[in-house]
């Protein structure tokens, strides 16, 4: 029982520490740097107009098949 308890706080202090480093490697890299800008980027995106085209979509008007 307590080998499996230290084995448990071992596996616990490994992957705080990955995940701190993860942490600390991301701020280094600026990844925190600009947190409003997309928010804001996505209404400023204009999408192209869609093409009209010649087969419509819509099949409601069409005649039931047999």
């Amino acid at each position: 029982m307590p080998e499996s308890i230290i084995i448990l706080i071992f596996l616990s202090l490994c992957l705080g520490t990955g995940v701190w480093l993860i942490f600390l490697w991301a701020a280094r890299k600026g990844e925190f740097d600009d947190t409003e800008g997309p928010k804001y980027r996505m209404l400023a995106d204009d999408d192209p107009p869609a093409s009209k085209s010649r087969n419509p979509t819509n099949h409601d008007h069409e005649s039931p098949h047999d």
